[in-house]
Formats: C-alpha cells, structure tokens, sequence
C-alpha cells in the first residue's frame, strides 16, 4: 500500500471506527444511534439556520487548524492558537472601538483584520524565540502563553475596557462589521455565519499553494523533515522555525474576522470557548494539509452543531467523545501506518 493510500485511509477509518463505537455508546444510554444521526442531520442540514451555524463554527476551526498545521510542517507542536486567538480577538475589538464613525468599511474592516493577524502573529513568534535563543520547547511555551494570554486580556478587559456591569468590551464601529449572509444574500437565514468564511477558505488555498507549490513551501517543510540536511543545504531552519509559527500565529488571529467582526462585534469574557484546543483537533484528523483541514472542520462543525440539536434525547457530551476518539484513531492508525511496508 502506498504511502498516499495510507494517509488517506487513516482520517477516513477513524471517522467510521469513532462513530461505531459512539453508536454502540448511544445504544447503551438506551438510544437508538440511527434515530439519534438522522435526527442531528435533520437538525442540521434541514434548516438554512442549521447549516449557517455549521458554517459559522466551521470559519473559526479552519483558522486555529491552520495555525496549528503550518508549524507542524517543521515539525512544531503549536498548542496556542487558543491564545493567540484571544489576543487576535481584543485587538481587532479595541481597534474598532477606537475607529471614528467616519472611517468607511474598505479602511475599517481590512484594519481591524490586520490589527488581530499581528497581534496573533507576534504572541505566536514569542515562542519561537523562545525556541530559537534558548531552546524552550514549543509545546510548553505555547500552553504557557495561552494562560498568560487569558490573564492578559481578562485584566486589560475587567479594569480597564469592560462596559460597566457587563464583561465585554464598547461595541466595534459599524464599518468594521462583517456582514451576515443573511443580509447580503439571504442565504443561512437569522444565522450568525458571515462572510469571513471567504477568508477562512481563501487562507486554506493560498497556504496550500505556498507549501506545495513555492519553493519557501519545500524549504519550510524539507527544514521540518530533515533539519540537519537541510542547514547543510543552506535552508536557515531557525528563520524557517519562527516563520511557521508566525504564520501559524496570524491565521489564528485572523479567526477573530469571525467571532468579533462578523458576529458579537465586541470582546467579551471567555468568547473564544476553547475552540482554539479544537483546532488542534481538526489539524490532525486533515494530518495538517491545508486542503483537508477545509473537510475537517466541516466535521467537526456538524459535531459541535449536532450535538445541540439532539441534546433533548441524549447528552451532548457524546459528540465530544466522538471527537476525541476520533483523534485518538488518528493517533493509533498513523502509528499502524507507520510500521506498514511502502510500496
């Protein structure tokens, strides 16, 4: 079997062996699993509100995906997109809070998104130099950074910028709101799924071009396989190191398009939800392809989304476990796959 073929095989047996044994699960809480899946398809795709809610939780995913699967490409475990996201999402909501009304949306928008890229970027790169001065392992500086980032912005936001008695920021200015599907096109009707899905994918194609098609993408990804070869060959692995996690830093702020720009229009307590420890989810059920990541998310969105709407006959908790076992097969068959022959 080739090399592909196994790759290919891996996300696709996980899905199906995760969702056997949540079945046998639903069947042992006294449920019947193929009531239980029509009801959440149902629920699910059988309302444009449905859809536009997978589609909403699906822009965020692909986002923190995305910067969990680009420093994995030289072999980086990135853990804080779940922090970045955060620093993201307070920057680009204080940058349009403090945009004047007359600032039209061409300026105001494209601003705000920049403001969350960078601040993403820059909380993403603190520990790659962490990793390239000092050697700190990437993993525990980035779980590190995460607590710091949530300390950060609960200060700044509890003392300094909450509206008084509530826990969000001043709303953003009107010109730095991402419309609603629901509004431009009628389509996802009275859901929160906006227009920065168009960001989300286009990030996840234009990533896919610049690893696989540009010569940075091979150099990036020959200094994650090989690193020594690599130096040898010249590949400056360390600018290479901070570049990924940059990179990686930025499309996890640029999730704040969605939930800030697009959705609540402010930074409020506790928004991002750990959506950014999901991300890390989804990279590696996609095995961190930008163009699998698209699919990815899209199932865990139905998850996250199916779970809700059949939370009257079973817990909702079930899905979460669908997750994790899933991850968890990624795991177990990547390893199987490993010890298999090539051909």
């Amino acid at each position: 079997m080739s090399r592909k073929s196994v790759k290919f095989l891996i996300p696709v047996l996980s899905i199906i062996s995760a969702l056997a044994v949540s079945s046998l699960i639903i069947f042992m809480a006294g449920r019947d699993p193929v009531m239980i899946f029509q009801k959440m398809f149902r629920g699910t795709f059988g309302s444009s509100y449905g859809t536009g809610q997978v589609v909403f939780r699906m822009t965020t995913l692909i986002l923190v995906a995305l910067a969990v699967a680009i420093p994995f490409q030289v072999r980086l475990f990135n853990i804080g997109a779940e922090g970045q996201l955060q620093m993201g999402a307070f920057a680009a909501a204080m940058t349009g809070t403090m945009l004047p009304a007359s600032v039209p949306s061409s300026v105001a928008i494209p601003l705000c998104i920049i403001t969350a890229m960078m601040a993403g970027a820059l909380w993403a790169m603190v520990a790659g130099v962490l990793k390239v001065r000092f050697g700190v392992n990437e993993v525990i500086a980035t779980i590190m950074l995460n607590f710091i980032a949530q300390g950060i912005t609960g200060y700044l936001l509890t003392w300094h910028f909450a509206l008084p008695s509530t826990v969000h920021t001043a709303p953003i200015t009107a010109a730095a709101v991402i419309p609603v599907f629901d509004t431009v096109t009628g389509w996802f009707a009275r859901s929160p799924a906006n227009l920065s899905i168009l960001l989300a994918v286009g990030a996840a194609l234009l990533l896919q071009v610049i690893l696989f098609q540009s010569r940075f993408g091979y150099e990036m990804r020959a200094a994650g396989l090989q690193p020594e070869a690599a130096r040898f060959g010249g590949i400056n692995a360390q600018m290479h190191t901070l570049t990924a996690l940059g990179v990686g830093g930025a499309a996890a702020g640029l999730g704040a398009a969605n939930i800030v720009l697009g959705y609540k229009h402010y930074y409020e307590a506790g928004m991002t939800g750990g959506i950014g420890f999901t991300g890390i989810a989804v990279a590696l059920l996609a095995g961190a392809h930008p163009l699998w990541i698209l699919l990815s998310a899209l199932f865990f969105g139905v998850l996250e989304y199916g779970g809700l709407t059949v939370n009257a006959y079973i817990p909702k908790d079930i899905f979460m476990i669908i997750e994790a076992i899933t991850i968890i097969l990624v795991i177990a068959f990547s390893a199987v796959g490993r010890q298999l022959p090539q051909q």
